[in-house]
C-alpha cells in the first residue's frame, strides 16, 4: 500500500508539472530509489505511442501501437565516473579502452560488451532498458518528428556528425529532462534483435524476442550523420562487441 501511494504521488506531481510548467515534463530528482551509484533519474509516465515507421528502413517496419508501464530513467548515459565506483566496489574486469588517467570523468563510458553494461546495472540496482522503453523516453513527450526536437538536425540538442565523445549534459535535454537521448554514443538496450519483430511484437511492455545473435542499440553517436540518428533508428551489434561509440544508461520499473 505505501509502495502504491509513493507511486501515484509520483504521477500526481509529474501530470502537475506537465499541466502548469510544459517544458519541465518529468525533469526532477526522484529520491529513495535505493540505488547504487546516485546519479539523477526522472519519472517517465506509462502511456502509448506509435513505435517505429511505415516509410523507415526495413527493420523500423511497421509503426505499431505500444503500451509502457511508467519507469524511472538515467538522465544521462553511464559515465567514467559512475564506472569506477562501480569497478573499485566489484573488482570486476576494466572495459576495453579504459584509460582513466586522461579520460574525463563526465564523459560517458565506452568500451563495455553488453554483458557488462548488463552488470552494472544490476549493481546499481537497475536494468538495461527495453528497446521500447528506449523509444518512448527518446521522445521525450513527442508524438511525431524524426528528433524529439523536431524534424531538423540541431546540434545545440546533440553531439552528432562531430569529431568525438563530448561530456554528458553538454547539449539541450529533452522534453522528459534526459540528455543524449540522441548522438554521442549508442546505448545498448536490454533486447535480442530481430530484423522482424515490429511484425509480431506485442502492444504491452515488449521485451524482444526470446533469443538470437545480436543485441539492441540505440541513439547514434558522435560520428553518426542525420539519417542514422533518428528516433526509429534501429541498430544492433554481438552483445560482446567493444567501440569507441558503444556506451549505456539504465533505468528501473516504477512498481
Amino acid at each position: 500500500m505505501k509502495r502504491s501511494i509513493i507511486f501515484l504521488c509520483s504521477i500526481t506531481a509529474l501530470v502537475f508539472l506537465k499541466l502548469f510548467f510544459p517544458g519541465t515534463s518529468g525533469a526532477f530528482q526522484n529520491a529513495n530509489l535505493n540505488v547504487k551509484d546516485s546519479v539523477e533519474m526522472v519519472l517517465v509516465p506509462g502511456g502509448v505511442y506509435l513505435m517505429g515507421s511505415n516509410s523507415g528502413f526495413p527493420d523500423q517496419r511497421p509503426k505499431h501501437e505500444v503500451y509502457i508501464n511508467a519507469f524511472y530513467i538515467d538522465t544521462h548515459e553511464v559515465t567514467n565516473k559512475q564506472y569506477q565506483k562501480f569497478l573499485k566496489e566489484t573488482g570486476h574486469p576494466k572495459p576495453a579502452f579504459w584509460f582513466p588517467d586522461i579520460d574525463r570523468p563526465d564523459e560517458p563510458v565506452v568500451g563495455v560488451k553488453w554483458s557488462e553494461a548488463s552488470a552494472y546495472a544490476k549493481w546499481a540496482g537497475k536494468r538495461l532498458p527495453t528497446e521500447a522503453e528506449w523509444e518512448y523516453a527518446a521522445r521525450g513527450g513527442t508524438i511525431e518528428g524524426r528528433f524529439y526536437w523536431g524534424d531538423e538536425p540541431d546540434f545545440s540538442y546533440a553531439n552528432l556528425d562531430s569529431f568525438g565523445i563530448a561530456p554528458v549534459k553538454s547539449f539541450k535535454p529533452n522534453g522528459y529532462g534526459l540528455y543524449d537521448m540522441i548522438g554521442n554514443v549508442w546505448e545498448w538496450c536490454s533486447d535480442w534483435y530481430d530484423r522482424q519483430y515490429y511484425s509480431t511484437s506485442p502492444r504491452e511492455n515488449p521485451q524482444g524476442p526470446p533469443e538470437g545473435k545480436s543485441k539492441v542499440l540505440r541513439g547514434g553517436a558522435w560520428y553518426c550523420p542525420e539519417h542514422l540518428i533518428r528516433i526509429i533508428k534501429r541498430y544492433n551489434s554481438n552483445p560482446a562487441a567493444v567501440s569507441y561509440s558503444f556506451g549505456f544508461r539504465c533505468v528501473k520499473s516504477a512498481e
